[in-house]
Order: C-alpha cells, then sequence, then structure tokens
C-alpha cells in the first residue's frame, strides 16, 4: 500500500513539475513575442507620423520627367536561375504574385535581418547568398532588398527597390523594400523580405503598393499587414508604425539592373547615372546625394 502511495505521489509530481514548465514556456514565450513584435515607442508616436504625412506639403504634377530603364542581361538572369533553382520555387504557370512571394519567401525564411558588421564584398544575389555562408547569416534591409530584387529580375518579374524615408533628417533609421509589377492587374505592389518578410492589403484583401499605403495611412483606413507573409492583422504592431514614418518620401535608381550597387564588380556601369525622389512640396531630401527630385508620384510610380 505504501508502494502504490508513493507512486501515486511520484506521478502527480511529475504532472505538476511538467504543468509549471508550460506555464513558464508559455509566458515566456508570449514575453518572446511581444519583445520582437511590440516597440512602444514606435507605436506611441504612431499619430504623430501620420500627423505629419497629413499636414506636409502637397504632391503635385511637375515638369520632372521620371524615367525608369530596366537593364536587361540574360546571360547573367540565367546564371542566377541555375545558381538559385528558381524553377523549383514555383510552379511556371503560377501568377505574378505567387512568383513574387515564392521568391520573397525564400529570401525572408533563409537569411534573418542583422545590421552586419563586415560589409560583403559583392553585393549582388550570388554574392550575397555566399556571404551569409562565410562572413555573416544575416543583413539588413537594403541588401535583403537588392538580393531579392535580382532574384525577382532573373525570374522575368518586373520590380525596384525603393528606400522610404522619414521627415526628420536626424532619424537615421529608414527601410528598403521592393515593388512587384503585377501585369495582370497592372499595378505596382509592395513585398519586403526583410525581418521575417511581409506584405500589405486592404480590408478586403486587396494588395497595396506603398503609394496606396501611404494614401492609407493619410486618409486613416485600415490595412491589414502580413508577417511572415500570412495571418493578416489589422491591428497596431510596431512594422505598422514603423511604416508610417518611413513613408514620408522614397527614392530610388533611375536605371535597374544586376549588380545594382555591386560597385566592386562593376564600377563603370552606367545603372547608377541617376537617382530620383518623390518628395512632398517644400521638403528638401537631406541625404548626401544627387537627386532628381519630383513632387509628381504619378511620374515617380508609373
Amino acid at each position: 500500500m505504501k508502494l502504490i502511495w508513493k507512486i501515486f505521489v511520484g506521478i502527480f509530481a511529475v504532472i505538476g513539475a511538467l504543468t509549471v514548465g508550460l506555464i513558464i514556456f508559455v509566458k515566456t514565450s508570449k514575453l518572446y513575442e511581444v519583445s520582437i513584435n511590440f516597440n512602444e515607442s514606435r507605436i506611441a508616436r504612431f499619430d504623430e507620423r501620420v500627423d505629419l504625412l497629413r499636414t506636409c506639403g502637397a504632391y503635385s504634377a511637375d515638369s520632372t520627367f521620371v524615367d525608369i530603364e530596366y537593364v536587361k542581361d540574360t546571360v547573367r538572369a540565367k546564371e542566377i536561375m541555375d545558381y538559385f533553382r528558381l524553377d523549383t520555387l514555383y510552379d511556371a504557370s503560377a501568377s505574378t504574385w505567387d512568383k513574387a512571394l515564392s521568391i520573397g519567401k525564400f529570401v525572408a525564411f533563409n537569411i534573418p535581418h542583422d545590421n552586419q558588421q563586415i560589409q560583403p564584398e559583392y553585393k549582388n544575389a550570388i554574392g550575397l547568398w555566399e556571404y551569409t555562408k562565410e562572413v555573416a547569416p544575416a543583413f539588413n534591409c537594403r541588401l535583403h532588398s537588392i538580393m531579392a530584387f535580382e532574384l525577382l529580375t532573373a525570374a522575368g518579374i518586373k520590380a525596384r527597390y525603393i528606400t522610404c524615408l522619414p521627415q526628420d533628417k536626424n532619424d537615421n533609421d529608414c527601410h528598403v523594400v521592393n515593388e512587384v509589377w503585377l501585369p495582370e492587374t497592372e499595378q505596382w505592389v509592395m513585398l519586403d523580405t526583410d525581418m521575417g518578410g511581409r506584405y500589405v492589403t486592404d480590408l478586403d484583401g486587396n494588395l497595396l503598393s506603398l503609394r496606396q499605403m501611404r494614401e492609407k495611412y493619410i486618409s486613416g483606413e485600415k490595412m491589414k499587414f502580413y508577417p511572415g507573409f500570412e495571418k493578416g492583422s489589422s491591428k497596431m504592431t510596431d512594422y505598422y508604425a514603423y511604416m508610417a514614418k518611413n513613408t514620408y518620401w522614397f527614392c530610388c535608381w533611375g536605371a535597374l539592373g544586376f549588380y545594382q550597387e555591386d560597385y566592386d564588380s562593376l564600377p563603370q556601369t552606367p545603372l547608377r547615372n541617376r537617382y530620383y525622389a518623390l518628395v512632398p512640396e517644400g521638403f528638401e531630401p537631406f541625404r548626401d546625394i544627387v537627386y532628381t527630385v519630383t513632387h509628381d508620384p504619378d511620374q515617380f510610380w508609373k
């Protein structure tokens, strides 16, 4: 009888320990989830950042002609296709968005975010992939976007990576994402491969571009953000507030192709001969770059 009682007590002790352990695990998991998705200072300043968008100078038509050139290189495209075996990531008959999303997931899920301490020697898709294997397994949003851009381009998908910037010249924290052109619906849509990856829709599930995101911040319309490319949510998150800050003005290259910022590989490339900035009227770009400035969103986003 004593033996049975000891066994009985022992079983309950094990169950109790497992229960406590499970509670601790759940609590710490939730705390960790909050710690990577919730930045109170950004969220607290959301209304302030949106007010900046609402009260800034207007967009308007101007005489600036924005000419975005897409430089083709079929040899390099095949090299990238073969190296990454891109045709195994999606069905050949898939829509442009499904193909782009598959490429976005590949980049986001294989390469975490980090502000690299050692700069990559080669800033092209293959060079960046080798960098993650030999130097550091992660890098920042700009390198994420360059890599995704080259993979999308190699797959025959028109894309361009856009730098999204704040109003405050003392704020060095901007963000870089890709815009993908969907010929089926004749629209640009935003695709972010950094920090686990994201895209954005309206509440009806329609994909949104950076331009539409900015307009919805100003109008107060809700959006759905898809972290990890799934389970969209319209509730306030760090990223929701972060992009409100970083949609004040935008810039991008006027010619786009492989090796875009791989200065050592192609130092004489004609790709970097112009840089466009879309800014509100009365605002001056503050980065140390020579811009061709426009206030005309129809020109910049055409």
